[in-house]
């Protein structure tokens, strides 16, 4: 493990090196085939909307390093952004509904999986930034929480990162993930697959950023598009 990613949050450790390099190239590009939406966030742009959830997670929520956010969310551009704010502040994502958690980020269909949660924030994921509309009383709306908060983040303390395991635990998994599937700097890597536990989320999308790679992330797939996706996204590598 290197010695410098030991007082780093996460967040600080993989994306620092992608802002110093190249913050304006492409980091995470979504599609959803079902909709036809396409999504892309260059790493500065990842790195703002990491920083308003990160202070969101601080300054409204009161969490401080060491606490534990439930994150019940698809594999989505969004997700990829609120992944790093929370680790950004120093939280613990786990990726199942835990009662004992401090804050919960769901979709609104998974609210009641949270009960007894102290905080909860729900993400409609919609391209356009549109609230969750009809929400129960004490459910926080993240859309129009997050955009007053600032884009920029000065991190506080570092902890347990993800499920138990460490930062330093969760690069060195993440790193020998990335050598595994084959991945390397300057790759631009193609995805369909879930984030759903901490060993999907390491191997698809944690172990990109890490190498300096970036993710073409597609959800409901469309198999007739691959050939011209992987042309038009210069995929280099695939995940899976």
């Amino acid at each position: 493990m290197r010695d410098q990613d030991k007082s780093l949050t996460l967040t600080e450790a993989v994306l620092d090196p992608i802002l110093a390099r190249e913050p304006a190239g492409p980091r995470v590009t979504y599609y959803d085939d079902a909709t036809g939406a396409r999504i892309e966030l260059s790493g500065l742009t990842l790195a703002n909307w990491a920083a308003k959830t990160g202070n969101l997670i601080r300054d409204e929520f009161g969490l401080s390093p060491g606490a534990r956010v439930a994150v019940l969310l698809p594999a989505h551009w969004q997700t990829a952004a609120v992944l790093l704010g929370c680790w950004w502040a120093g939280t613990e994502v786990v990726l199942h509904a835990d009662p004992d958690a401090d804050l919960a980020l769901v979709t609104p269909d998974r609210i009641g999986d949270v009960d007894g949660v102290a905080e909860v924030a729900a993400l409609s994921l919609d391209a356009m930034g549109a609230p969750v509309r009809d929400l129960p009383v004490g459910i926080t709306d993240f859309a129009t929480a997050v955009r007053v908060h600032g884009d920029q983040f000065r991190p506080g303390g570092v902890g347990v990162a993800l499920d138990g395991m460490r930062v330093s635990e969760v690069l060195a998994e993440a790193r020998v993930s990335a050598l595994r599937q084959g991945f390397a700097e300057g790759d631009r890597v193609l995805s369909s697959t879930p984030w759903d536990t901490a060993a999907e989320l390491i191997d698809g999308y944690v172990s990109v950023l890490a190498v300096g790679a970036s993710l073409v992330q597609v959800v409901n797939p469309d198999p007739t598009l691959r050939v011209r996706r992987i042309a038009s996204e210069r995929v280099t590598a695939h995940r899976g």
